[in-house]
C-alpha cells in the first residue's frame, strides 16, 4: 500500500471559495482523463501544457444549437465564426456539420477558401475591408456585410469596373436594452442610419441587397435582447418589402451566447446562470415569427454562434512547477500555463482541476504562470488541494479565442491535439521551437 503524502495543516484567512445561497463547497474533484484519454498519459506523451479539442463535444454542440433553432423555425443556417478558433481541423468540422463559414479579415477569408468552402457560402464581416478584397470577394459571389457609408461607396466605385452585381447585407447596431451597447459596428437603427443605407443600396443597379445583419455582443445572457434585436430587424426587412417590393433572403442574427464560464466579479457560476440553447431560439424565433413578415416570405434565419459552440470542448493541460508561501499568508502555486497561452483569463474565473486524485484538504491559492511578469495570473484566489511539483493540472472550457488570441511571449506555443470520436489522438498544430522564428526574422549582414 502506497504510503499517502504529508500536508502539514494550515490556518488562513479565507478569501475564496466563500458560501453563496447554495452554501460552500471546498472539496474539490480532481480531472484525471478527457474521454477515458489519462491527463497524466497525455502530457507525458505530448508534453506540456498542451492544449486538448474533443470533436464529440463540437458536433454535439452544433447539433443541440442546430436543434433548437430548426425545431421552432423553418429556415436556419449556421456560419462559423472563424476568429472563435480557426484551426483548420475545428473549422472542417463545423464545415463537414453543413456550417458556412463566417470571416473577418483576408486572413481567415483565405483559411476559408483553403478549408474547401464555396465563396458563395462565405460570409464577410469586419470594418476593414481593402478594395482588392472586396473585388476578389465580389466576383466570388461572396456575401458582403457593409460595416459604413465609406465602405459603401467604394463597393459602388469597385462595381463600375465589375461586371457582376455585388451581394451584400448591412450590419446593424441598436439599444437592445443592455449596457454596453454595441454602436461602434455598422450602422445605426434608432437614428434611421440603417434605414439610409438600406435605401442607398436598394436605388443602386449594381448591387443586390440580400441581408441584414447585427451582432449586439459578446457573452449576452439576456435573451429578450435578442428578441429585441430580431424585432427590429424584421422591421426593417419589412419597411424594405412594402417600399421596394423586395425581400431579402436572410437575417443574421450573429453571435454573443453566453458560456458555461464564470464571468470575473459574477456571484454566482456560469453553470447556474447560461441560458440555453432553447432559451435563446426561443426569443430570437419568437420575435421573428411574430413579426409582420408573412409566413410564406419569412427568410433564412442564420446563425453566427462561434463561443457557445467551442468553449465546452477546450481543455488546457499543465503541469505544477512549484508552491510557495506568499507574504500575505496565502499559497501560491506555480504551473507552467501563462496567461500567453490562457488569454480569456483576463475575463474568466476559469475552472481550475487537479489532474490526479487527492484528498479533501484544500486552501486559498494564487494560482500563478511561468512568466516573468505580475500580471501572469490564472486565478487570483481559489480553494485548491495542495499539489508537488510535476503533478498535472486541468483548465476547462478554454475552446474559444484562446487559440486565435494567444501571444507569443517569453515561452514557445504548446502542441494542440484533436480527440477523435473513435478514441483517436491526432495532432493539429505542432508546437513551436526556435526554427519556427527563424523561419521569418531576418539578420541584417552587418549583425550576422
Amino acid at each position: 500500500m502506497e504510503k499517502l503524502r504529508y500536508e502539514r495543516p494550515v490556518i488562513n484567512k479565507v478569501l475564496s471559495g466563500l458560501p453563496d445561497k447554495f452554501g460552500a463547497k471546498f472539496r474539490i474533484d480532481p480531472r484525471t482523463d478527457i474521454e477515458g484519454h489519462s491527463v497524466k498519459e497525455l502530457l507525458d506523451t505530448y508534453g506540456s501544457p498542451l492544449y486538448v479539442i474533443s470533436e464529440n463535444t463540437i458536433r454535439n454542440s452544433y447539433r443541440d444549437l442546430y436543434q433548437a433553432f430548426s425545431s421552432r423555425y423553418p429556415k436556419v443556417q449556421m456560419a462559423w465564426s472563424y476568429k472563435t478558433n480557426y484551426l483548420d481541423a475545428v473549422c472542417r468540422i463545423f464545415h463537414r456539420e453543413g456550417s458556412w463559414a463566417e470571416v473577418v479579415s483576408w486572413f481567415e477569408y483565405e483559411k476559408a477558401l483553403n478549408n474547401g468552402v464555396d465563396p458563395k457560402k462565405i460570409i464577410f464581416n469586419g470594418p476593414h475591408k481593402s478594395a482588392e478584397e472586396l473585388r476578389q470577394s465580389i466576383l466570388g459571389g461572396s456575401l458582403i456585410h457593409i460595416d459604413h457609408f465609406d465602405e459603401l461607396y467604394l463597393i459602388l466605385e469597385l462595381l463600375q469596373q465589375i461586371p457582376i452585381k455585388a451581394k451584400v447585407a448591412i450590419r446593424v447596431n441598436m439599444d437592445t436594452g443592455i449596457y454596453p451597447h454595441w454602436e461602434r459596428f455598422g450602422f445605426n437603427y434608432e437614428n434611421g442610419e440603417a434605414w439610409n443605407a438600406i435605401n442607398r443600396i436598394m436605388n443602386s443597379e449594381k448591387m443586390e441587397f440580400v441581408g441584414i445583419h447585427t451582432h449586439i455582443g459578446t457573452y449576452i445572457m439576456s435573451t429578450s435582447a435578442y428578441a429585441v434585436a430580431a424585432a427590429k430587424l424584421a422591421d426593417l426587412a419589412v419597411r424594405t418589402d412594402r417600399k421596394y417590393d423586395h425581400k431579402v433572403k436572410y437575417i443574421d442574427m450573429g453571435g454573443g451566447f453566453a458560456t458555461s464560464n464564470t464571468l470575473k466579479g459574477a456571484y454566482l457560476p456560469g453553470s447556474d446562470t447560461c441560458p440555453s440553447f432553447d432559451d435563446y431560439a426561443e426569443a430570437i424565433t419568437g420575435a421573428l415569427l411574430s413579426s409582420e413578415i408573412r409566413p410564406e416570405d419569412l427568410p433564412l434565419l442564420i446563425l453566427e454562434t462561434g463561443r457557445a459552440l467551442i468553449d465546452d470542448a477546450g481543455y488546457l493541460l499543465g503541469t505544477v512547477v512549484a508552491n510557495k508561501r506568499m507574504a500575505s499568508g496565502r499559497r501560491g502555486m506555480i504551473i507552467d500555463i501563462g496567461i500567453n497561452h490562457l488569454f480569456t483569463s483576463f475575463w474568466y474565473e476559469h475552472t481550475i482541476l487537479p489532474g490526479i486524485p487527492v484528498t479533501s484538504n484544500s486552501e486559498d491559492t494564487q494560482v500563478c504562470g511561468p512568466l516573468c511578469m505580475n500580471i501572469d495570473v490564472i486565478r487570483q484566489a481559489v480553494r485548491f488541494p495542495l499539489l508537488q511539483p510535476g503533478d498535472p493540472v486541468v483548465i476547462e472550457r478554454i475552446g474559444a479565442y484562446n487559440m486565435t488570441q494567444w501571444m507569443q511571449f517569453i515561452t514557445y506555443r504548446p502542441r494542440i491535439i484533436l480527440l477523435g470520436p473513435d478514441g483517436e489522438v491526432d495532432i493539429i498544430r505542432e508546437k513551436e521551437n526556435l526554427d519556427t522564428f527563424k523561419t521569418h526574422e531576418r539578420v541584417p549582414s552587418r549583425l550576422k
